[in-house]
């Protein structure tokens, strides 16, 4: 079984080992981790959430005693089936959902039915580069996919489901069997959910879209971390939303400044990347999370929560998802299969819960009617099957290798600039030396044959962020990465000189 994310409060009174057994408890009620399931092994899921092994070993006697897991002999531990009745599902509603959603919930259309919709800079264009160019920019590897694997798995849906894949599909939230799934899925990374609270959607642009549409009106204030995702920003200023940015230091989002923005603001919203973020690669600490998850409720604000890359983690500990430490549908969850798999396929899907969900619905439905039921087939097959774990363990310690020989590169041609390390995801954020401009060494690198995102590009202000370009280390082989990064160093290294040159 893939890595589980467990939420962890140290500071809590409860202890860990109970926090842990909770965690597994909520998630085998919810029949998301479903019987047959079979648990990680005591010593590594210690190492994964930093707790001792002992610590485990009791949250699993615990379970083991009320019959809901049993060791077995040569299989490790498993999950056995269970009367959900008697622990009580994680889904059913709080005593009070948060003032937004109650508005959601009392605000009708007049002159429809429930389920009815409710009434930054340009990228960089690859042209100047050469044919053979390499490069930095993109998402994961599409060669890692066996377009052969592909082809067979979309030929047996089409064998055992026939038209039916073909048609429109189940309108709305998305096909029943992938909805299961993805809430399977999301058990190992402690988000105790079901499938009736799985929207699936168009790649998880697609599910931040439509959380805009239902949360935000014109002239909306968002907050977002700065720098921030830059399609979510392209996003927020298509919809004439005024973003505000939220500083950020080696750890993430500087939750302890968020209080003040909001009162100041008011915003529809609250965008986070917290786990592997994009651009920086910084992920939030847990106690962060509690804080940002804590002033969100104090101040009647949804979070939106986009956890693009978070199983690509390549050392360090497992972090939860903001919406594992949810109890009250403040977060709206966004995740995609996308970055893993091939952006093509575009199935990605959010999580909610309360009257949002069915809006979220809705406004996905008026849309588009639906995702592509045969991609959704498909995409539940492989990840059924367990074709994408395979896929993940093999990706991670693919990319590691990468991230570490551009990190190696960097160091050795382009000494003076500063780079973190990110214990996951795909991106290295690079600080050039002063005077160096990212738009004119992302020109430069175009014509030496390289390709760089600029950091201006994850900025609302188009004058901040020249000092910064973005790296993706997950495109290319090791290979690549140092014939890249050598053009690149040369390409700097003539930026230099000329500045060198100016008069004075």
């Amino acid at each position: 079984m893939q890595r589980m994310r467990i939420p962890i409060d140290r500071e809590a009174t409860v202890p860990l080992y109970k926090q842990v057994e909770v965690a597994l408890r909520s998630g085998i009620s919810a029949g998301t981790l479903a019987p047959g399931t079979r648990l990680p092994a005591t010593r590594a899921l210690a190492a994964d959430l930093g707790v001792s092994r002992i610590t485990v070993t009791n949250a699993y006697a615990e379970l083991e005693r009320d019959g809901l897991i049993e060791g077995i002999v040569g299989s490790g531990t498993v999950v056995m089936a269970a009367s959900f009745g008697h622990v009580g599902r994680p889904t059913d509603p709080p005593p009070d959902w948060p003032s937004w959603q109650q508005r959601l919930q009392q605000d009708r259309q007049d002159d429809g039915p429930e389920d009815r919709l409710e009434g930054p800079n340009p990228p960089l264009q690859d042209d100047a580069a050469r044919p053979e160019a390499i490069s930095f920019t993109g998402v994961g590897d599409l060669r890692l996919l066996s377009t052969r694997d592909l082809g067979r798995t979309i030929h047996d849906v089409l064998r055992a489901d026939g038209v039916a894949a073909l048609g429109y599909g189940d309108l709305g939230a998305g096909h029943p069997q992938l909805r299961t799934t993805i809430a399977r899925v999301l058990a190992a990374q402690g988000i105790a959910t079901s499938g009736e609270r799985v929207l699936v959607t168009s790649g998880s642009q697609q599910g931040l879209a439509l959380a805009c549409q239902v949360l935000l009106r014109p002239d909306d204030p968002v907050l977002v971390e700065q720098p921030s995702y830059d399609h979510a920003l392209r996003l927020f200023v298509h919809l004439r939303c005024r973003v505000i940015g939220v500083p950020m230091d080696d750890d993430g989002m500087r939750v302890e400044l968020v209080e003040d923005l909001v009162r100041k603001h008011r915003p529809g919203l609250i965008y986070t990347v917290p786990t592997f973020h994009n651009p920086t690669g910084t992920c939030l600490p847990a106690r962060r999370r509690r804080d940002l998850l804590a002033v969100a409720a104090r101040h009647d604000v949804p979070i939106v929560e986009d956890d693009f890359t978070g199983d690509l983690r390549y050392e360090g500990r497992t972090q939860p998802a903001v919406k594992a430490l949810d109890q009250n549908g403040s977060v709206i969850h966004l995740g995609s299969f996308a970055k893993l798999l091939a952006p093509g396929l575009r199935i990605g899907y959010l999580v909610a819960d309360g009257p949002v969900f069915g809006r979220l619905t809705a406004a996905k439905q008026a849309l588009d009617l639906t995702t592509s039921p045969l991609l959704q087939r498909v995409v539940d097959r492989i990840v059924t099957v367990g074709r994408y774990q395979s896929h993940l363990r093999r990706t991670t310690r693919l990319y590691r290798r990468r991230r570490d020989a551009m990190s190696e590169a960097l160091a050795r041609e382009m000494p003076d600039c500063a780079v973190g390390l990110p214990a996951g995801g795909l991106f290295l954020w690079v600080r050039l030396p002063e005077g160096v401009s990212a738009r004119a060494l992302a020109r430069a690198g175009a014509r030496t044959g390289v390709v760089v995102t600029p950091g201006h590009r994850f900025f609302t202000d188009p004058t901040a962020g020249d000092g910064y370009i973005r790296l993706n280390f997950a495109t290319r082989t090791e290979n690549e990465i140092h014939d890249g990064i050598t053009r690149l160093g040369q390409a700097m290294m003539q930026l230099v000189d000329a500045h060198d040159q100016l008069p004075g």
